[in-house]
């Protein structure tokens, strides 16, 4: 007996209670749905090398809203709303503006006084952000875009590759991703960071 009865990578059914929600008819996998939030970001990439953001309104709850948006916004009617429930991961929902705030007055500070190398804040900021958790779906890849602008905008160099240069399968990435934040999780970033400049 094989395992011809589980369906084929990528094409797991989705629940038709997660696809509430969904701007699109039609979806009804894994697959299909992970090409259309690709798309959308991509989408988004282009808008931002475009209309790059500015310095003064990176750090604030109205750009952590619209890069959402932006990203999701085609495939998810909530996309840029904060989530209205609790999650087994994230802070209680209604928290979620208070803590977003303590962020991002955090991150000022510690920019303004060179607390951190620009690496390390920049990923210190994502680590926080998708800790909050603040939307119902989305949050790494947003975290990660996020601090993509950080680094470009306030520290002058390129985009973070994330894993990209160590040339390992999507399984190996991923899992030295899920291990780096773990351990910024204890307070070490060193892991994250390398894995974010690799």
């Amino acid at each position: 007996m094989g395992l011809s009865y589980l369906p084929e990578q990528g094409q797991t059914p989705l629940d038709p209670e997660y696809l509430s929600g969904l701007r699109l008819v039609g979806v009804t996998t894994k697959l299909q749905l992970d090409e259309l939030e690709q798309l959308n970001i991509q989408s988004a990439m282009t808008w931002l090398i475009s209309n790059p953001p500015k310095h003064d309104s990176l750090l604030a709850e109205k750009f952590i809203k619209s890069l959402h948006k932006r990203m999701f916004g085609d495939v998810w009617n909530w996309a840029g709303n904060f989530r209205r429930v609790d999650t087994n991961i994230g802070v209680e929902w209604w928290k979620i503006p208070s803590e977003l705030k303590v962020l991002m007055d955090d991150a000022q500070f510690w920019l303004e006084h060179n607390t951190y190398p620009r690496e390390e804040w920049a990923i210190r900021i994502k680590h926080r952000l998708v800790s909050i958790h603040c939307f119902p779906n989305g949050n790494g890849r947003h975290s990660r875009l996020f601090a993509d602008l950080l680094i470009n905008n306030f520290g002058n160099l390129p985009y973070f590759t994330w894993g990209a240069h160590a040339k390992l399968d999507e399984y190996a990435t991923r899992t030295n991703y899920i291990t780096s934040l773990r351990e910024a999780d204890l307070g070490n970033y060193r892991p994250l960071v390398q894995f974010a400049l690799n």
